[in-house]
Parts: structure tokens; C-alpha cells; sequence
């Protein structure tokens, strides 16, 4: 398997564990060699983007932020195929800068306190330290700053690694009230239980389906799946051609699905490509299999 292509999939950052389990050694090896991929620390990769965000903040004498940041602390982002990460780089919210030197660059204007900032000695190889945002608040400038199905990417991976959702609140009622009730919605809908991004961009399109109400990683049997409704036996999956590398994975997985569906469950399955490309049709076809459901087990819509 392609190892940039595995990376998108994984939101961008992953560490080479992950990725053997999809690419053998010397593909991996090939992909760094070529500048496909980059190494960004002892055993992680990520796609092209952090080592540009370190360049252009010390140019700017600026500090490494927003999506650049999420990927310095491992925070998976949402990312559509073909998709790298340009350099986010904040300054002083006074700062002038010319048109000229923001090139290339998603330039921020805002004043971050001592303590949202982190002095980092040497990022890889090579590589000089520089200023990066700290973890808390990197997840509040996203959540800032990207769209809401972005963001959720971010905040879910936050509380994936163990932040605590009420720090992340306590200090969201910090920020301004221009911003401060979208941030904390985002961080109010996260849950650490989304096992990638892919999940979470998969939820945020499940949960504006009326009658859907879906939880993350849910139990059935002795079997675990991405996201399911207990109440209407909907398993919905997030399939990817990097987590079918071996023929006991997919044996498993068919497996499973024979087991969901004789035991009335529907299962419906979307690939990464439609969720990050297609939302529209995902949420289509979710609002069909609702519908027929309702039908089947003699539900009714509350909306």
C-alpha cells in the first residue's frame, strides 16, 4: 500500500508502527527518500507541511499553528485525497506583514499568551527548534479557525490522547464572545472514542440525519464497530483498503457482516474517498437506510 496514501487516510500523522501495518519497509523507506512523506520526529511520519510550517514561522518569527501544530502533537486532521497541509504560522496580532512575504502561508493575527506557546529545541534531523502552539491551544485555534467537521477531527484526537474535555472548556470561556460559544460547541460534540478522523468525519455527516443517533466504537456481541444505533440496529463502517491489507482482515470483516445482518442488523459501509469527497451522498443514503429501518422495525421519526 501506498505509504502517502495510507497517511491521508490515518489524518495525516502516523507513527511507523502504524504504517507497517499497511507498507512494508521498503516502500516506507522509498516514500521519505522521494519527499512523499516525512519523518517528523523518532518513528512518525507525516504528509509534506510540518517541516515547511517550521521554515516560514522562523522566517516570520512567527509560531507554528492551527493544522501545523495539530500535526506537530499528533493530532489526526481531516484530509481529502491529494491534499497537503499548508504552513500555518501566527504572529502578533499588530504585526505588519507584507502581501509579498505571506506567500505560501495561512498567516494568523492573534496575541497568544506565554503559556499557550511552547520553545521546542530541535524538531527532526536537520531541522532547527522553533515556537509551536501548545496542545490546548492548538485545539482552540482550530476550533477558531476550520470548518466544524475539521475541527472535530482535531478535538476528538485530542481527547483520543487523553485532554481532558473540561480543560479544554475552561479555557474556550478564556476567548473572546465572538468565538467563544462556536468553540466550545465543537468541543462539546468530540468524543475520544472515534478511533481516527475518517470516524469522526463519518459521525459529523451521521449526526445531521434526523432520526440518527449514533455512538463511536459501540460493542455488539464480541464484535466492535465504527459507529452504530442501538435503537434502530444501523451499523455504519468506515471502510478503507488500508485496514484490509491481509486476507485475515478481510475474512474477519466478512465475518462480522455476515454475523451483524442475520442478526437484523443493517450495516451500510462508505469507503474514504465518498465521506471526504461525497458528504452530500453519504448523508443521502444514511437518510435512506433510516427511513427504511423506521419502516421495518415500526419506528417513528421524532423530527
Amino acid at each position: 500500500m501506498d505509504p502517502l496514501y495510507v497517511l491521508r487516510q490515518l489524518g495525516g500523522i502516523a507513527s511507523s508502527g502504524e504504517l507497517r501495518k499497511h507498507c512494508t519497509k521498503r516502500s516506507l523507506a522509498k516514500a521519505v527518500s522521494r519527499e512523499r512523506i516525512v519523518a517528523v520526529g523518532k518513528g512518525r511520519y507525516a504528509v509534506p507541511g510540518l517541516e515547511a510550517a517550521w521554515r516560514e514561522a522562523h522566517r516570520l518569527s512567527g509560531v507554528v499553528s492551527g493544522r501545523s501544530a495539530a500535526q506537530f502533537w499528533g493530532l489526526n486532521l481531516r484530509l481529502v485525497p491529494g491534499e497537503e497541509v499548508t504552513p500555518v504560522v501566527t504572529v502578533a496580532r499588530n504585526r505588519r506583514v507584507e502581501p509579498g512575504r505571506r506567500v505560501g502561508v495561512d498567516l494568523k493575527w492573534r496575541d497568544l499568551s506565554q503559556g499557550s506557546v511552547v520553545d521546542v529545541a530541535s524538531v527532526t534531523r536537520g531541522a532547527a527548534g522553533g515556537r509551536v502552539t501548545s496542545l490546548v491551544q492548538t485545539v482552540l485555534d482550530c476550533c477558531r479557525d476550520l470548518p466544524e467537521v475539521d475541527a472535530l477531527c482535531v478535538v476528538d484526537a485530542a481527547l483520543r490522547r487523553g485532554v481532558l474535555r473540561d480543560d479544554l472548556l475552561a479555557r474556550a470561556d478564556e476567548l473572546p464572545r465572538s468565538c467563544r460559544s462556536r468553540v466550545r460547541g465543537v468541543i462539546e460534540l468530540g468524543d475520544g472514542r472515534a478511533a481516527t478522523a475518517f470516524e469522526t468525519c463519518l459521525r459529523h455527516i451521521a449526526r445531521s440525519v434526523p432520526g440518527l443517533t449514533v455512538t463511536p466504537q459501540v460493542v455488539i456481541g464480541q464484535h466492535r464497530v465504527d459507529l452504530a444505533d442501538t435503537d434502530l440496529r444501523i451499523v455504519i463502517e468506515a471502510e478503507s483498503y488500508a485496514f484490509h491489507g491481509s486476507k485475515e482482515m478481510f475474512r474477519a470483516d466478512t465475518r462480522l457482516y455476515t454475523w451483524l445482518v442475520v442478526d437484523n442488523w443493517m450495516v451500510v459501509r462508505f469507503v474514504w474517498e465518498d465521506v471526504m469527497l461525497k458528504p452530500d451522498w453519504v448523508r443521502d443514503e444514511l437518510i435512506r437506510a433510516v427511513a427504511v429501518r423506521e419502516s421495518r422495525l415500526g419506528h417513528r421519526s421524532a423530527g
